[in-house]
């Protein structure tokens, strides 16, 4: 999974070194705040994808990795199976049109996003922490039925 870094000025894609090997990538993926026009959370990243990869990996439903090219310009994309990710939409950054990103961190960049004045670089994890909580979801428990008594 990806570590993201946000702070006042810029947003910073982390990545592992399975990660810069699959996405054929030297370094991290470095984003200007001014540049994210927005952020969406999504429950398939795979409808998200256009394009071919150029570098990158693909195997499809299971790993995208990399530079995606199509005729709309490049996108980075960071998706492993069928988990929860998030789409950032960019306009006027020198490399990429979109970033997207599997991680379970989403809801949290979403309300980092919006917080304002954040002096040094901290995980998203850590920002959203500070400013809300995050929802969850509890499982009620499957009781079982009591069984029958025997019949004599």
């Amino acid at each position: 999974m990806v570590t993201l870094l946000l702070d006042s000025t810029q947003l910073e894609v982390v990545l592992s070194g399975a990660e810069r090997v699959m996405a054929f990538r030297k370094g991290n993926v470095v984003i200007e705040r001014s540049t994210i026009a927005k952020v969406q959370l999504t429950d398939d990243a795979w409808t998200w994808l256009r394009g071919v990869p150029s570098p990158g990996t693909h195997l499809r439903g299971v790993v995208a990795m990399g530079t995606w090219k199509s005729a709309g310009g490049e996108d980075f994309a960071i998706i492993r199976r069928r988990r929860p990710s998030v789409v950032i939409d960019l306009d006027g950054h020198p490399q990429f049109q979109r970033v997207i990103l599997t991680t379970r961190h989403g809801l949290a960049l979403v309300q980092s996003l919006q917080v304002e004045g954040a002096e040094q670089a901290a995980d998203v994890v850590d920002i959203a922490a500070e400013t809300a909580t995050i929802p969850t979801v509890k499982k009620p428990r499957a009781r079982k039925a009591p069984s029958p008594a025997p019949a004599v």
